[in-house]
């Protein structure tokens, strides 16, 4: 199984407000970047959608490592996601999980790779997640002229 290494970053200007998700996709030597916009979202949404954009863009099956400054995606994958959907998508406190969508899409994203989800502190001169955050940010510029 190949490995890929993922780093992938959103942001928003405004929260809500225009948004943009970055990543980055390093196997065999090979760097591939992706980013999209948003008119109107989240930063949490972007986090999310640059993790379901990126595991999306594998072709097969893969070992993969994905690294966020982003603790709401780690725990989320790591840790909260068991139990929202063994209760139904409801919070412990049994509201509604936010962003459900986006999570079963991540949820989905992940299920044919074996993935490890880290962990790194954002703007904090770690190279990829500087380029992630770069990309992300490129993509709110270069949508709003």
């Amino acid at each position: 199984m190949p490995l890929v290494e993922i780093y992938c970053d959103g942001a928003c200007k405004g929260n809500p407000g225009p948004g943009g998700w970055g990543a980055v996709l390093i196997s065999g030597g090979k760097v591939k970047k992706i980013n999209g916009f948003k008119a109107y979202t989240t930063n949490n949404e972007m986090e999310l959608m640059a993790a379901i954009e990126a595991l999306k863009s594998l072709k097969k099956p893969c070992r993969v490592i994905v690294s966020a400054d982003s603790n709401y995606v780690v725990q989320g994958m790591t840790s909260w996601i068991h139990g929202w959907r063994k209760n139904g998508w409801k919070t412990a406190s049994k509201k509604p999980v936010k962003n459900q969508a986006l999570w079963m899409d991540l949820h989905d994203a992940a299920l044919s790779h074996q993935v490890d989800w880290v962990w790194v502190k954002g703007h904090s001169g770690h190279e990829q997640n500087e380029l992630a955050d770069r990309l992300a940010n490129e993509a709110i510029a270069e949508s709003m002229g």
